[in-house]
């Protein structure tokens, strides 16, 4: 996907896209990029759910540079009654809710705001009603250690 004129100039990124933020084409993604609180915390969970080091200090980082760089969109009641209609809707598809949390969670304050989601991770949204999904693609990193 590239930035179009009719393309918004306000979105909301997934908790991937934040993740491979560096390594995105910033022309697939709108002039301002909003992460949610519920991102901010899928990023808190990440050092914590690990024992190895390395990987600890990859997500600290992430984590730090998503408080740093955004102000989250809060989960507001008008989000958690978007929630119940991804939820419902989830469940509709025989999909469980419980294991896509974070993603419906996401889904619902991007519904709640107005706004597009940005992911590469599709899939983990089909199927939610309302809810203007937009596919990027993470290149393939030449050296990942950066």
């Amino acid at each position: 996907m590239t930035q179009q004129d009719d393309a918004p100039t306000v979105g909301v990124l997934d908790t991937n896209a934040v993740i491979y933020l560096k390594r995105l084409d910033p022309a697939t993604l709108p002039d301002e990029v909003l992460i949610t609180a519920i991102t901010l915390a899928e990023l808190t969970v990440g050092p914590l759910a690990t024992d190895d080091a390395a990987e600890r200090a990859e997500r600290q980082s992430h984590l730090q540079m998503a408080e740093a760089d955004f102000d989250a969109l809060p989960f507001t009641a008008e989000c958690a009654r978007q929630y119940g209609r991804v939820a419902a809707a989830l469940r509709a598809a025989h999909r469980k809710t419980s294991a896509r949390s974070y993603d419906a969670l996401i889904a619902a304050t991007a519904i709640a705001h107005g706004l597009p989601l940005y992911t590469s991770n599709t899939s983990d949204f089909e199927g939610i009603p309302g809810l203007d999904l937009r596919a990027i693609v993470v290149p393939e990193a030449a050296d990942d250690t950066n």
